[in-house]
C-alpha cells in the first residue's frame, strides 16, 4: 500500500458520517489493508461494533417474509401477526392441496352415485380438522413462540379460526358451486360446519386440541349413520329443523367459548388436558 485512509477519514468511517466518493475510496481500500482496519477497530467503541455484529447477524438469520405474510402486512396487519398467521400449518400449500384434491373427488363421486349427503357430509368436517390443526402443541409448529406473542391467547386462536374458517369456507363454497342440481340443499353444510368448528372450540380448553375435534368428528359421523338409518329422503341434519338445531348449537357453542377464552392464557406451555410440555 503506497497510501492510508487519513486519521480523520477514519473517525467519519467509523460514525456513518464519511461521505462518497471518500466513503467508496475507503470500503475499497480497507477490503485490503490490515493496518487501516486495525485503526478503525480502534477508532470504534467496541460496546458499538459489537452491537452492530449483533444486528447483522439477527438480520442475516431472520427468515425471509413469505408472500402471504407480506401481503397481509402490506393490507396492515402487524409484523408479528402476520408471522404467527402466515405459519398456520394448515395455511401451507400442502394442505390446500389436500383438501382441494378431497373435494374434487367427492364432487365426482356425488355426480357418479347422485347422493349429495357424500358432499354433505364431509363438508362440515374439513372447517373442523382445519382449526383442530392450527392451535396447541403438537399441532402448531409455532406454537411456542404463539404463547409469547404479545396478544391474549384467545385472540390468537380468533384470528387464526377466521383465517382458516374463511379459506376453508371459501374452497367448499367453490365445491358447491360444481352442484348446481341439488339448489339451496348444496349450501346445508355451512351451518352444520360453523356448529362443529364452535363445539370443538368450547371444548377444546377442558379436552384438548386433539381429543374436542376428534369427539366432535365422531359425533356428526354417528349422527350421520342414524339419520340415515331412519331417513327415507334428506338426512335430517340437512332439513329445516335440522338447520335450526345447527344454528342452535353453533350459538350456544360461541357463548361458552367466550366465557372460557381466558382458558387459553391461563394454561402452561402444552398444558392442554392430556399433553404434557416437551
Amino acid at each position: 500500500m503506497t497510501w492510508h485512509v487519513a486519521e480523520d477519514d477514519i473517525r467519519a468511517y467509523a460514525t456513518g458520517e464519511l461521505a462518497p466518493p471518500l466513503l467508496w475510496s475507503a470500503d475499497t481500500h480497507l477490503a485490503g489493508c490490515g493496518e487501516c482496519r486495525s485503526r478503525l477497530r480502534a477508532a470504534v467503541d467496541p460496546v458499538a461494533l459489537d452491537a452492530g455484529w449483533e444486528r447483522l447477524d439477527a438480520e442475516l438469520d431472520a427468515p425471509r417474509p413469505g408472500l402471504f405474510e407480506r401481503l397481509l402486512v402490506r393490507l396492515g396487519v402487524a409484523d408479528h401477526t402476520a408471522r404467527l398467521l402466515s405459519a398456520t400449518p394448515v395455511l401451507r400449500r400442502s394442505w390446500l392441496l389436500a383438501v382441494t384434491s378431497l373435494l374434487v373427488i367427492t364432487v365426482l363421486a356425488v355426480h357418479t352415485v347422485d347422493r349429495p349427503a357424500l358432499f354433505l357430509a364431509l363438508a362440515p368436517l374439513l372447517p373442523l380438522a382445519g382449526v383442530a390443526l392450527s392451535y396447541g402443541p403438537g399441532l402448531d409448529p409455532t406454537f411456542e413462540m404463539a404463547v409469547v406473542a404479545p396478544m391474549h391467547g384467545f385472540r390468537l386462536l380468533m384470528i387464526r379460526t377466521v383465517a382458516v374458517l374463511t379459506t376453508g369456507l371459501a374452497f367448499n363454497g367453490l365445491a358447491t358451486l360444481a352442484l348446481p342440481g341439488y339448489g339451496l340443499l348444496a349450501l346445508t353444510w355451512l351451518l352444520p360446519a360453523l356448529a362443529l368448528t364452535a363445539t370443538g372450540l368450547a371444548l377444546t380448553p377442558r379436552l384438548g386440541p386433539v381429543l374436542a375435534p376428534a369427539l366432535v368428528a365422531g359425533s356428526w359421523v354417528t349422527l350421520l349413520v342414524v339419520a340415515e338409518q331412519y331417513s327415507r329422503g334428506t338426512l335430517a341434519p340437512f332439513t329445516a329443523y335440522g338447520q335450526s338445531v345447527a344454528a342452535a348449537v353453533a350459538v350456544l357453542a360461541g357463548l361458552l367459548l367466550h366465557r372460557s377464552r381466558d382458558r387459553f392464557d391461563a394454561r402452561p406451555l402444552g398444558g392442554f388436558p392430556g399433553e404434557g410440555a416437551e
